[in-house]
């Protein structure tokens, strides 16, 4: 059933609140900056408490859902903490990972589940949990963790509906857990240096965006096979579909990759890469929600079952009091915006990934995947242009980000839910006007209701229902 989310009062980031002025954004990351080597406080337990409450001076006890894949990284990347417990519905995936070098230090000791609802209800010494999974399963293990008061480290994208984003941000501020989403490239310097040149002014008013990206890299555009093949004794089919409808297992189909070009389990590739790319110049103009949306593409599979494999999503952000309207546009599936005459002939728009173009009436930057790699176009007004200043803290990386913040009590992290969920949900809204793209319409947005004021049939894809057992906490 679909969960009451209790859509108006929508919860808001100070980062959302309109584009930020140079002065105001200084302001805020220094008076409480996560990153800073004094910020570390040994004070007891019986002093802070809180939820999963952990001593500076300690190891964080740390679970993660889905040990393999990307999980493998996020549990490499934090391994120097007490892995405590590992979940996953693969055991030979599971295995794999316990294999792996880095994981000599807890692969006797740590212990191993299938299901996450019993490995969470069964470990109350978890302070803190990753999940990576398919993305349809994160906002039901994350309300889980939450509910019992664990720390949380979600991959991109946070979620997989439009709803479960707004539940996610609300559920994170009323258990005060410290959240983090997975998107690496908001830690990098790049997205630092993008913040900086566009508060120095040099681009000037920005009235145009444009995001693209060379995936899908998986099966998209395809029709549901009308077979079935046997589920391997070391994985639980069952448990893999989670909060989805049961459907056949099809060996390679959906797990362990092509997951995410189904609608029923993945966000397509605005989902998979709009956190990498889409997420820099949200952050340095200081988005908010669309006032609109609408969206062209190539054919969907068969009754919508996967996205289509090439896509543009249009999104258009009004005005406010710092800046004027912006209207971003989303390539995906080879497409490209129009070459801009800044940009020398031959050279490579963006990275091999993608990449994004930020133009302003004086001048247009362009940067890469991640935000990596950011100038001025052309090469000549670059090198001829002064750098803006270094003035934002440089993060120490999207995990030591996290579990700083669990340490010193500080809850400071770049991409939290209270920013995340803002960014997801502007990203899957470009899915719901993909799915509408036929009528040719342009989905006028209200994000303070969560609802489209022109569409009842769009407003049926902001939430979905979830199988009896799996839905949110």
């Amino acid at each position: 059933m679909k969960k009451d989310l209790k859509k108006s009062n929508p919860i808001k980031s100070e980062l959302n609140q309109g584009a930020l002025t140079r002065r105001d954004f200084l302001k805020n990351v220094s008076s409480a900056s996560a990153f800073s080597a004094t910020s570390f406080m040994i004070v007891p337990r019986s002093v802070l408490g809180g939820p999963a409450y952990v001593a500076p001076s300690d190891k964080i006890n740390i679970a993660a859902v889905g040990a393999a894949g990307k999980g493998t990284t996020d549990i490499r990347s934090v391994a120097h903490e007490n892995i405590y417990a590992l979940c996953d519905i693969d055991d030979n995936r599971l295995a794999n990972t316990l294999n792996e070098d880095f994981a000599a230090s807890f692969r006797e000791k740590v212990k191993r589940y299938r299901d996450y609802r019993e490995m969470l209800d069964s470990e109350p010494e978890i302070d803190a949990v990753l999940v990576s999974t398919p993305d349809h399963m994160h906002a039901p293990i994350a309300t889980h963790a939450m509910s019992l008061g664990k720390h949380l480290y979600v991959q991109k994208p946070l979620c997989h509906t439009v709803a479960e984003a707004r539940y996610l941000a609300r559920q994170a501020e009323e258990t005060d857990v410290v959240t983090q989403m997975g998107n690496q490239g908001h830690a990098e310097e790049g997205a630092r240096r993008i913040n900086e040149w566009i508060a120095s002014g040099t681009l000037g008013n920005i009235s145009e965006i444009h995001c693209w990206t060379n995936r899908p890299v998986w099966p998209q555009g395809i029709a549901r096979a009308d077979s079935s093949t046997p589920v391997p004794g070391s994985m639980d089919w069952d448990l893999w579909l989670g909060a989805a409808a049961q459907r056949a297992y099809i060996n390679r189909a959906y797990h362990p990759f092509n997951w995410r070009g189904w609608a029923d389990f993945g966000t397509g590739v605005v989902g998979d890469m709009g956190a990498h790319i889409i997420d820099h110049p949200y952050w340095a103009l200081g988005l908010d929600l669309p006032a609109s949306v609408s969206a062209s593409s190539t054919r969907w599979g068969r009754d919508y079952e996967t996205f289509p494999v090439g896509s543009k999503i249009h999104f258009e952000f009004a005005a406010n009091a710092v800046r004027g309207p912006v209207k971003m546009t989303w390539y995906d599936g080879g497409l490209l915006p129009e070459r801009p005459e800044l940009i020398e002939n031959g050279r490579q728009m963006g990275d091999n990934d993608g990449g994004v173009l930020i133009v302003g009436d004086k001048n247009t930057l362009m940067h890469g995947v991640y935000g990596r790699n950011p100038r001025l176009l052309p090469e000549a007004t670059h090198a001829a242009t002064s750098a803006p200043a270094k003035v934002l803290p440089r993060s120490p990386g999207i995990y030591q980000e996290w579990l700083v913040a669990i340490k010193d009590r500080s809850k400071i992290t770049t991409s939290s839910f209270a920013y995340a969920a803002r960014l997801t949900e502007t990203m899957l809204l470009g899915n719901v006007a993909l799915r509408r793209a036929g009528d040719h319409k342009v989905l006028n947005y209200d994000g303070e209701n969560m609802r489209f004021t022109n569409d009842d049939e769009a407003n049926g894809y902001l939430d979905k229902n979830y199988r009896p057992g799996f839905g949110l906490v």
